[in-house]
């Protein structure tokens, strides 16, 4: 359930009135949720200030940093919680997310494996455990025939399927778009039906203005935007050769993995682009 700004004002009114309540957890989480993260943090920091031993805070905490991109600091944060409350799904969940995205897979499994045993009915850690799983067996059956790196990141041949293994597990979305929103590589399936090209259409010319935009608030150019919807966080970024590169995911993944998926799904663009050429 979404919060609106007249929940945060008067969340942000009680804690004011009473800088020792609780109200902060629900605040930084709410502000967290519309991408207020520095302000969410500074509510999470004091609020811990005076609950040190709150897991919940801590966790709160650890979400805020996920979403910055301040995986350390969000590593040590659940692990926190993991002290104060042993078995704790979210930060066994969290902690197996920041290793998935350091790339140490092996730990993530494991993080995520006892997740699955805390919680058995989280079906989205379920999938994300399948995942991990399937690319470290992956690795171990193509370590003996992996004569160089370079092979062993190369894409697909086929445009449509590009970016299937970076989705993974999320049931998400990945589309490469040239400078007038027609689709280079992936796609969308909705109802059996590929989408993708419907979804280009729509954001034909977006990139240029986006540096419109960013030209006339002095911003300088733009590297990437993330927002998020009822039902799905969406990142978008330029890519080689005028293209737009656009990735989206449920609800419920972290925007830090979103982010993840963007970069991954950016350097595979940059590489068959190459090839194409």
């Amino acid at each position: 359930m979404s919060t609106s700004p007249d929940d945060i004002a008067r969340l942000s009114e009680e804690l004011a009135r009473d800088p020792a309540s609780l109200a902060f957890l629900e605040l930084a989480e709410a502000l967290r949720k519309r991408g207020d993260l520095e302000v969410a943090e500074k509510v999470a920091v004091r609020g811990l200030e005076r609950h040190a031993h709150l897991a919940t805070g801590h966790d709160v905490l650890a979400r805020i940093y996920a979403d910055a991109g301040t995986f350390e600091k969000a590593f040590d944060e659940w692990a926190t919680v993991l002290r104060l409350h042993p078995g704790h799904p979210g930060a066994l969940k969290g902690l197996g997310f920041v290793c998935f995205h350091q790339g140490r897979m092996a730990e993530a499994e494991g993080w995520l494996a006892q997740a699955a045993t805390a919680d058995p009915a989280d079906s989205r850690n379920m999938g994300a455990l399948a995942y991990v799983r399937q690319q470290l067996a992956e690795t171990a059956a193509a370590a003996p025939a992996a004569a160089s790196a370079a092979t062993a990141e190369a894409p697909p041949h086929d445009a449509r399927s590009l970016f299937h293994d970076i989705l993974g597990a999320e049931q998400g979305m990945a589309l490469l778009l040239d400078e007038h929103g027609l689709v280079l590589a992936g796609g969308h399936e909705v109802e059996g039906r590929d989408v993708g090209q419907e979804v280009g259409a729509q954001l034909g010319g977006v990139s240029e203005e986006a540096e419109r935009a960013m030209r006339h608030l002095g911003l300088g150019g733009w590297t990437s935007i993330v927002f998020e919807t009822a039902q799905a966080t969406v990142a978008m970024a330029p890519g080689p050769e005028g293209s737009l590169m656009l990735v989206s995911a449920g609800k419920a993944t972290p925007v830090g993995f979103v982010r993840r998926m963007l970069e991954r799904s950016l350097q595979r663009a940059s590489r068959f682009l190459g090839g194409a050429a």
